[in-house]
């Protein structure tokens, strides 16, 4: 007989009326890694959600067996101290406390009638980052660490509390390849030690590379779960069981329709907004044309986003200069505003943070941009207003109820949408899309390429930021590396692969010398 630790039979959740989750019935082995997949809005949080006590007992319906016994928890409290530690995708840590601090924040310390033993404290931390693989200081601030570094110390947070079920949500969304590797790697430590792990991954080949079995929910319903290591799953299987159809090609087929140069960017260099003296990004040269879409690959720290921003208004950065052309115009653009007025748009890579006002509508999120056109006299045309919003509700394809839904309430896909349509509202011709596909499925994945070539058909000119190498392999024409600030590289689609981006990735630069 199979030895589970968890069994969730029958589970329903609805929101006002609207059933979210319907009778799932999922499952995990005592020692494996099972991932859970699914399109985005497919109910995976919230089946977790349920399962660690966000929704307390009471709130839905159904059985959640644990260790061979019913499982009522009414908090996260509840859950965790039945073995059970979730990481959500947004790291809960305090920056200005030190390693030792966050890894027991929230649970009893070392000591006694109240006090804190500094020193066992920070011993019984060293022994947590021996674990998780860390060899900062305890005292570190949290703060001082890359974000790869501060996904394990959200592990070592949980581990801390001796869970026997770890759940990760998104664990390598905001990681580079190098940090996912190291990250993944402990993962099946951890495995092997004896604790059972959910993972939820848009990242495939992740999935394939590390889950002993994937349960695929579709629009809150569990299809089917799949061992991993029979020869015939693949990531094909996964795609079709997610989508309820098969997407034959990953990338869109778009023709080529290149134009005449739209932008070009020469010597651009950008100094540190708080450390006088230090260069992001130095002598940055780079063009675009009408009807392209050129990629800009880099490691995490590279300055891809600190060049799109110092870009787009100076929005980051200090003592920058360069100069910037449009159509064979130089142009000047000292703010945001400015940029919007010669058409130049940037869709930030953390879409929640800067990109949308999410306790706000979807109509006021897509209208915010080019409000100057729907508001005469300085006075907004709510009419207006609310036809630009169903226009592009209905042309992006966003999935809502109305344009009067909160964007914060939105699948990751759909908010990325509502992004796009706020740019394209403001009739930008150039748009920097920074991580545009960030921690959405690859149904929504495949709405976003589409969109992008509809965006470059029309003659727009479109510049990619992206982690993933064959994301910028299946949609660019063109692809520039970056490395410590510095383009290394630029290759036509057809002599790029991976390797040779890789290789150009990570040219350190020669020192200078006085």
């Amino acid at each position: 007989m199979t030895d589970y630790i968890l069994e969730m039979q029958d589970i329903c959740k609805s929101f006002s009326g609207v059933e979210v989750l319907k009778d799932v019935n999922f499952s995990v082995r005592r020692g494996e890694i099972h991932a859970l997949c699914g399109e985005n809005g497919a109910g995976k949080s919230t089946l977790m959600k349920v399962l660690s006590g966000v929704y307390p007992y009471g709130t839905y319906s159904g059985t959640i067996i644990l260790n061979g016994k019913p499982a009522h928890f009414s908090s996260v409290k509840d859950s965790e101290a039945a073995g059970i530690g979730i990481i959500h995708q947004e790291l809960a840590l305090v920056p200005y406390l030190s390693i030792a601090e966050n890894l027991y924040l929230g649970t009893k310390k070392p000591g006694r009638f109240g006090s804190i033993r500094w020193n066992e404290l920070n011993n019984s931390a060293e022994k947590m980052l021996a674990r998780v693989g860390l060899t900062e200081p305890v005292t570190t601030p949290v703060g001082q660490l890359g974000v790869g570094k501060q996904q394990m110390v959200e592990i070592g947070k949980v581990l801390a509390k001796e869970v026997s079920l770890l759940i990760l949500d998104e664990p390598t969304a905001a990681l580079n390849d190098n940090d996912s590797e190291s990250l993944l790697n402990l993962v099946r430590q951890l495995r092997d030690s004896g604790v059972s792990i959910v993972i939820i991954s848009h990242k495939l080949n992740e999935i394939e590379s590390v889950a002993d079995r994937t349960t695929v929910l579709r629009d809150g319903r569990s299809v089917k779960t799949v061992d991993m290591h029979d020869p015939n799953v693949n990531q094909d299987t996964i795609i079709n069981l997610m989508v309820g159809r098969e997407l034959s090609q990953r990338y869109p087929q778009r023709d080529s329709n290149i134009g005449d140069e739209m932008l070009r960017v020469e010597d651009w260099t950008v100094y540190h907004p708080t450390q006088p003296g230090r260069v992001v990004v130095k002598d940055a040269s780079f063009n675009v044309r009408h009807g392209e879409v050129v990629g800009i690959a880099g490691l995490m720290g590279a300055g891809r986003t600190e060049m799109a921003m110092s870009i787009f208004g100076r929005s980051y950065g200090r003592d920058i200069s360069g100069k910037i052309y449009k159509e064979g115009k130089e142009i000047s653009i000292p703010s945001v505003k400015d940029a919007i007025k010669n058409r130049i748009a940037y869709a930030t890579e953390d879409r929640k943070v800067y990109g949308l006002n999410l306790i706000d509508d979807i109509r006021h999120n897509i209208g915010i941009a080019g409000i100057d056109k729907h508001s005469p006299a300085g006075f907004v045309n709510d009419n207006e207003e609310l036809a630009v919003a169903e226009r592009y509700r209905d042309s992006m394809n966003i999935r809502a109820s109305s344009v009067m839904q909160l964007s914060g309430s939105l699948s990751g896909g759909n908010q990325q949408k509502v992004v796009l349509s706020k740019w394209l509202y403001t009739d930008a011709d150039v748009l920097i899309l920074d991580e545009p596909t960030r921690g959405i499925d690859v149904g929504a994945k495949y709405e976003i390429y589409t969109l992008i070539n509809r965006m470059v058909s029309e003659g727009k000119a479109v510049i990619v930021i992206s982690s993933e190498l064959e994301e910028l392999l299946g949609i660019c024409d063109r692809i520039y590396t970056l490395a410590y600030g510095r383009i290394t590289g630029e290759l036509s689609i057809d002599e790029a692969t991976q390797e040779n981006l890789m290789k150009r990735m990570t040219i350190e630069p020669a020192r200078e010398t006085e």
